[in-house]
Protein backbone atom coordinates (compact mmCIF):
# COMPACT_ATOMS: atom_id res chain seq x y z
CA UNK A 1 0.00 0.00 0.00
CA UNK A 2 2.54 2.61 0.95
CA UNK A 3 4.75 2.03 -2.42
CA UNK A 4 1.37 2.62 -4.05
CA UNK A 5 1.16 5.70 -3.12
CA UNK A 6 5.04 6.70 -3.15
CA UNK A 7 4.55 5.88 -7.26
CA UNK A 8 1.26 8.17 -6.99
CA UNK A 9 2.55 10.62 -5.38
CA UNK A 10 5.48 10.50 -7.63
CA UNK A 11 3.59 10.63 -10.49
CA UNK A 12 1.41 13.87 -9.04
CA UNK A 13 5.09 15.53 -9.30
CA UNK A 14 6.35 14.55 -13.09
CA UNK A 15 8.54 11.46 -11.11
CA UNK A 16 8.95 8.47 -13.24
CA UNK A 17 10.91 6.39 -10.91
CA UNK A 18 7.90 3.84 -10.91
CA UNK A 19 7.17 4.07 -14.81
CA UNK A 20 7.34 0.42 -16.47
CA UNK A 21 8.16 2.49 -19.40
CA UNK A 22 9.94 5.74 -19.85
CA UNK A 23 9.33 7.39 -23.85
CA UNK A 24 12.97 8.52 -24.70
CA UNK A 25 11.84 9.96 -28.05
CA UNK A 26 7.65 10.63 -28.63
CA UNK A 27 8.48 11.90 -32.67
CA UNK A 28 4.36 10.88 -32.60
CA UNK A 29 3.48 13.40 -30.31
CA UNK A 30 5.91 16.16 -32.16
CA UNK A 31 8.03 16.57 -29.55
CA UNK A 32 11.83 16.58 -29.96
CA UNK A 33 12.55 18.19 -26.81
CA UNK A 34 15.55 17.16 -25.00
CA UNK A 35 17.29 16.00 -28.37
CA UNK A 36 20.44 17.61 -29.16
CA UNK A 37 22.90 17.65 -32.76
CA UNK A 38 25.70 15.60 -32.52
CA UNK A 39 27.75 16.61 -35.87
CA UNK A 40 30.85 14.45 -37.42
CA UNK A 41 31.05 15.03 -40.70
CA UNK A 42 28.83 17.36 -42.89
CA UNK A 43 25.10 17.19 -41.33
CA UNK A 44 22.29 14.89 -41.96
CA UNK A 45 18.64 16.31 -42.45
CA UNK A 46 16.20 15.18 -39.23
CA UNK A 47 12.69 16.43 -39.62
CA UNK A 48 9.25 15.59 -38.32
CA UNK A 49 6.92 14.21 -41.18
CA UNK A 50 3.62 12.59 -41.67
CA UNK A 51 4.51 8.92 -42.80
CA UNK A 52 1.62 6.25 -42.07
CA UNK A 53 -0.85 8.88 -40.53
CA UNK A 54 1.45 9.08 -37.68
CA UNK A 55 4.20 11.61 -36.90
CA UNK A 56 7.84 10.10 -37.32
CA UNK A 57 11.50 11.10 -37.62
CA UNK A 58 12.72 11.47 -40.72
CA UNK A 59 16.55 11.26 -41.37
CA UNK A 60 18.36 12.03 -45.26
CA UNK A 61 21.49 11.78 -45.39
CA UNK A 62 24.14 12.77 -48.65
CA UNK A 63 27.62 12.73 -47.32
CA UNK A 64 27.21 13.44 -44.21
CA UNK A 65 27.20 12.06 -40.52
CA UNK A 66 25.73 13.69 -37.89
CA UNK A 67 23.09 12.36 -35.22
CA UNK A 68 20.35 13.01 -32.46
CA UNK A 69 21.05 12.38 -28.61
CA UNK A 70 19.41 12.17 -25.72
CA UNK A 71 21.00 12.65 -22.57
CA UNK A 72 19.41 9.67 -19.83
CA UNK A 73 20.67 8.77 -17.01
CA UNK A 74 18.99 5.49 -16.21
CA UNK A 75 20.08 2.14 -13.99
CA UNK A 76 20.08 -0.49 -16.81
CA UNK A 77 18.89 -3.11 -15.27
CA UNK A 78 16.21 -1.57 -13.51
CA UNK A 79 15.30 -0.22 -17.59
CA UNK A 80 16.88 -2.96 -19.36
CA UNK A 81 14.38 -3.17 -22.70
CA UNK A 82 14.92 -0.70 -25.63
CA UNK A 83 11.82 -0.51 -28.22
CA UNK A 84 12.03 1.57 -30.82
CA UNK A 85 10.52 1.21 -34.88
CA UNK A 86 12.41 2.24 -38.01
CA UNK A 87 11.99 1.87 -41.54
CA UNK A 88 14.98 2.80 -44.44
CA UNK A 89 14.50 3.47 -48.19
CA UNK A 90 17.59 1.39 -48.97
CA UNK A 91 20.51 0.10 -47.42
CA UNK A 92 24.71 1.08 -48.60
CA UNK A 93 26.11 -1.15 -50.87
CA UNK A 94 29.92 0.42 -49.87
CA UNK A 95 29.49 -0.94 -46.25
CA UNK A 96 32.06 -2.61 -45.02
CA UNK A 97 32.43 -2.93 -40.83
CA UNK A 98 35.96 -3.88 -41.53
CA UNK A 99 37.24 -0.64 -42.40
CA UNK A 100 36.54 3.07 -41.75
CA UNK A 101 35.69 4.14 -45.37
CA UNK A 102 32.56 1.81 -44.63
CA UNK A 103 31.76 2.19 -41.50
CA UNK A 104 28.46 4.09 -42.45
CA UNK A 105 24.53 2.35 -41.90
CA UNK A 106 21.31 4.03 -43.21
CA UNK A 107 19.64 3.55 -39.54
CA UNK A 108 21.28 3.54 -35.99
CA UNK A 109 20.03 3.35 -32.99
CA UNK A 110 22.52 3.48 -30.18
CA UNK A 111 23.03 3.61 -26.21
CA UNK A 112 25.57 5.07 -24.71
CA UNK A 113 27.32 4.38 -21.15
CA UNK A 114 30.19 7.04 -20.17
CA UNK A 115 32.68 6.38 -17.43
CA UNK A 116 34.63 8.49 -15.01
CA UNK A 117 37.13 8.71 -18.12
CA UNK A 118 36.25 9.77 -22.05
CA UNK A 119 38.28 7.09 -23.26
CA UNK A 120 36.35 4.37 -21.37
CA UNK A 121 32.98 5.58 -22.49
CA UNK A 122 31.21 2.21 -24.28
CA UNK A 123 28.16 1.96 -26.57
CA UNK A 124 26.24 -0.04 -28.36
CA UNK A 125 25.60 0.48 -32.35
CA UNK A 126 22.15 -1.37 -33.28
CA UNK A 127 22.37 -0.62 -37.19
CA UNK A 128 20.13 -1.53 -40.08
CA UNK A 129 23.14 -2.99 -42.14
CA UNK A 130 23.61 -3.90 -45.46
CA UNK A 131 26.08 -6.71 -45.22
CA UNK A 132 26.76 -7.81 -41.90
CA UNK A 133 24.28 -10.64 -41.47
CA UNK A 134 21.44 -10.43 -38.79
CA UNK A 135 22.13 -11.13 -35.35
CA UNK A 136 26.14 -10.66 -35.57
CA UNK A 137 28.54 -8.12 -33.86
CA UNK A 138 31.62 -7.00 -34.18
CA UNK A 139 33.83 -3.74 -32.60
CA UNK A 140 33.93 -0.76 -34.91
CA UNK A 141 36.77 0.39 -37.14
CA UNK A 142 37.11 3.20 -35.42
CA UNK A 143 36.96 1.98 -31.38
CA UNK A 144 36.82 -1.53 -29.64
CA UNK A 145 34.44 0.25 -26.77
CA UNK A 146 31.87 0.54 -29.62
CA UNK A 147 30.15 -2.51 -30.80
CA UNK A 148 27.88 -2.61 -33.73
CA UNK A 149 24.89 -5.28 -33.80
CA UNK A 150 22.96 -6.07 -37.05
CA UNK A 151 19.55 -6.25 -35.69
CA UNK A 152 18.16 -5.83 -39.41
CA UNK A 153 20.11 -6.71 -42.35
CA UNK A 154 19.68 -6.06 -46.29
CA UNK A 155 16.47 -4.54 -48.16
CA UNK A 156 14.10 -7.34 -47.89
CA UNK A 157 12.43 -5.17 -45.56
CA UNK A 158 13.07 -1.98 -46.86
CA UNK A 159 10.22 0.43 -47.44
CA UNK A 160 8.48 -1.73 -44.80
CA UNK A 161 8.34 -0.43 -40.65
CA UNK A 162 10.26 -2.91 -38.15
CA UNK A 163 9.50 -2.87 -34.50
CA UNK A 164 12.60 -3.89 -32.80
CA UNK A 165 13.03 -4.82 -29.22
CA UNK A 166 16.89 -5.38 -27.20
CA UNK A 167 17.79 -5.80 -23.85
CA UNK A 168 20.52 -3.20 -23.14
CA UNK A 169 21.84 -4.80 -19.91
CA UNK A 170 22.12 -8.77 -21.06
CA UNK A 171 23.83 -7.29 -24.75
CA UNK A 172 26.14 -5.22 -22.66
CA UNK A 173 27.35 -8.21 -20.20
CA UNK A 174 27.55 -9.86 -23.43
CA UNK A 175 29.62 -7.83 -25.59
CA UNK A 176 32.21 -6.26 -23.01
CA UNK A 177 32.17 -9.12 -20.33
CA UNK A 178 31.07 -6.89 -16.67
CA UNK A 179 28.26 -5.43 -15.25
CA UNK A 180 27.20 -2.15 -17.55
CA UNK A 181 27.21 1.48 -15.66
CA UNK A 182 24.66 3.82 -15.54
CA UNK A 183 23.16 4.59 -18.98
CA UNK A 184 24.03 7.93 -20.11
CA UNK A 185 22.20 8.23 -23.40
CA UNK A 186 20.30 7.27 -26.65
CA UNK A 187 21.32 8.23 -30.05
CA UNK A 188 20.09 8.29 -33.87
CA UNK A 189 22.28 8.15 -36.62
CA UNK A 190 21.58 7.92 -40.52
CA UNK A 191 25.41 8.73 -41.95
CA UNK A 192 27.17 8.30 -45.23
CA UNK A 193 30.09 10.36 -44.54
CA UNK A 194 32.43 7.26 -45.31
CA UNK A 195 31.09 5.41 -48.04
CA UNK A 196 29.87 8.71 -49.64
CA UNK A 197 26.54 7.40 -49.98
CA UNK A 198 23.14 8.63 -49.31
CA UNK A 199 20.66 7.44 -47.48
CA UNK A 200 16.92 7.67 -46.27
CA UNK A 201 15.73 6.53 -42.56
CA UNK A 202 12.44 7.01 -40.63
CA UNK A 203 12.40 6.21 -36.99
CA UNK A 204 9.43 5.94 -34.69
CA UNK A 205 8.78 6.57 -30.60
CA UNK A 206 11.58 5.21 -28.09
CA UNK A 207 11.12 3.30 -25.22
CA UNK A 208 13.23 2.07 -22.44
CA UNK A 209 11.20 -0.78 -20.71
CA UNK A 210 11.58 -2.52 -17.25
CA UNK A 211 11.77 -6.23 -17.90
CA UNK A 212 8.74 -8.65 -16.58
CA UNK A 213 10.00 -10.48 -13.45
CA UNK A 214 9.82 -13.79 -14.99
CA UNK A 215 12.09 -12.44 -18.63
CA UNK A 216 14.46 -10.87 -15.79
CA UNK A 217 18.02 -12.84 -17.57
CA UNK A 218 16.70 -13.31 -20.50
CA UNK A 219 18.53 -12.41 -23.87
CA UNK A 220 17.62 -10.10 -26.69
CA UNK A 221 14.54 -9.74 -27.53
CA UNK A 222 13.34 -10.37 -30.99
CA UNK A 223 12.40 -8.09 -33.66
CA UNK A 224 9.42 -8.24 -36.22
CA UNK A 225 7.77 -6.41 -39.32
CA UNK A 226 5.10 -3.85 -38.96
CA UNK A 227 2.81 -2.00 -40.94
CA UNK A 228 3.73 1.15 -39.88
CA UNK A 229 5.14 3.25 -36.92
CA UNK A 230 0.85 2.90 -36.22
CA UNK A 231 1.16 -0.72 -35.17
CA UNK A 232 4.12 -0.94 -32.28
CA UNK A 233 3.19 -1.67 -29.16
CA UNK A 234 3.49 2.06 -28.23
CA UNK A 235 1.31 3.92 -30.69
Amino acid sequence: MKKILLCLLLLLVGGTLCAAELAVGRFSAGDLSGWKDKVFKGKTDYSLVTNNGKTVLKAHSRSAASGLVKKVDLDPKKYPILSWSWKVDHTLKREDVTKKSGDDFAARVYVVFPRTFFWRMRAINYVWAAKLPQGEAVPSPYTGNAIIVAVESGDGKAGTWVGEHRNIYEDYRKYFGEEPPRLGGVAIMTDTDDTKDEATAWYGDIFLESAPKEATGAGPASSGTVKGPTETPHH
